[in-house]
């Protein structure tokens, strides 16, 4: 007798979970195909992020397209998003250069039914579905400055800020609140130019800091965003044997920071794991697609509990992880 009820209480477990949704249900949705496309692809960041995004699609059963322009160029996007409409998709997550410059298309996209997400960065609001964040975007641009003082190791000195597009959403949204904290926080901290534009490119960032360290021979530190910008910005420091002068912390992958953390260069740096926000992107389309609920606390295979903000559609993936000499060869991505 005891048996038999074990029995029928799995029985009724593994309906429930299957009549609550669950993504790995027996269901098949091979047909699904969802387009996921990056500022640019080849760089180490958006290459992890494919990795994880190709296993999502593995993991789902629906088919995956990971395409992207070979520079940070909005028109190219437009127009390869042009194409993926015309071949016919269920959804298109995109990380915009230049948000502005996509929204007829991605307006386009959902005027024929496709599912709209935004991932990475930022796209206009009203022209998607969801828009997925690695992080509180205020607590991560305050985190950033907060990194750099710590590794500073005091609250003033002229530094300057390295950034990747110029319209890049989600990096000036950093800036912006990492600029707010730093006048209420660090009033000593002096910004000695505007931001400047590296364009997700490391031989624009290295010569940019080159420039940088010749215009402001007192210069105390830098902080870089965009991944490839700190190991521009290292390599101009260590060409310049400079370390011990100059602070620099950024946005990068432990990967490719890890040399330039050991040798001093690179001070510190902070992200999160791009193959998790890979495969988060694809979970979420994928829950979208089937009609699944999205809710606050909600736990994604592989990325662990979201939060969903009051409106319904901007869901935040987690924490960010910090870079530092003490446990940078603890992280293999």
């Amino acid at each position: 007798m005891r048996k038999t009820l074990v029995t029928i209480f799995l029985i009724a477990t593994v309906i429930a979970v299957l009549g609550a949704g669950n993504v790995f249900a027996a269901k098949d949705h091979s047909d699904l195909t969802v387009l996921v496309m990056p500022k640019l692809v080849g760089i180490p960041y958006f290459n992890s992020s494919e990795e994880g995004a190709k296993q999502a699609a593995k993991d789902l059963g629906i088919k995956v397209i990971y395409a992207g322009p070979t520079e940070a160029d909005a028109a190219a996007q437009v127009k390869m998003i042009e194409d993926y409409i015309s071949r016919g998709v269920d959804a298109i997550a995109i990380a915009p250069n230049d948000p502005a410059a996509l929204t007829p298309v991605l307006r386009k996209a959902r005027q024929k039914g496709i599912i709209v997400l935004d991932w990475d960065t930022p796209a206009d609001k009203s022209v998607v579905d969801l828009s997925l964040h690695q992080i509180d975007d205020k607590v991560y641009g305050e985190h950033i400055w907060d990194l750099f003082v710590q590794r500073l190791g005091r609250k003033e000195g002229k530094y300057a800020v390295l950034t990747g597009g110029i319209e890049a959403e989600n990096l000036n949204t950093w800036i912006d609140y990492g600029l707010a904290h730093a006048k209420k926080n660090y009033p000593g901290l002096k910004l000695v130019t505007e931001r400047i534009p590296t364009n997700e490119n490391q031989q624009e960032a290295y010569v940019k800091t080159l420039n940088l360290l010749k215009a402001y021979p007192d210069l105390d530190g830098i902080i870089a965003l965009s991944s490839p910008a700190p190991i521009g910005a290292a390599q101009a420091i260590r060409e310049k044997g400079v370390k011990n002068r100059v602070t620099l912390v950024g946005i990068t992958l432990p990967s490719e920071a890890r040399p330039y953390i050991k040798s001093g260069d690179l001070k510190g740096a902070t992200l999160w794991n791009p193959a998790v926000l890979g495969y988060f992107t694809v979970y979420m389309a994928y829950q979208k697609l089937v009609g699944n609920k999205i809710y606050d606390g909600m736990v994604v295979p592989k990325v662990g509990k979201i939060e969903v903000k009051a409106d319904g559609k901007t869901i935040i993936m987690g924490e960010p992880v910090d870079f530092l000499p003490e446990n940078i060869d603890e992280f293999d991505f």
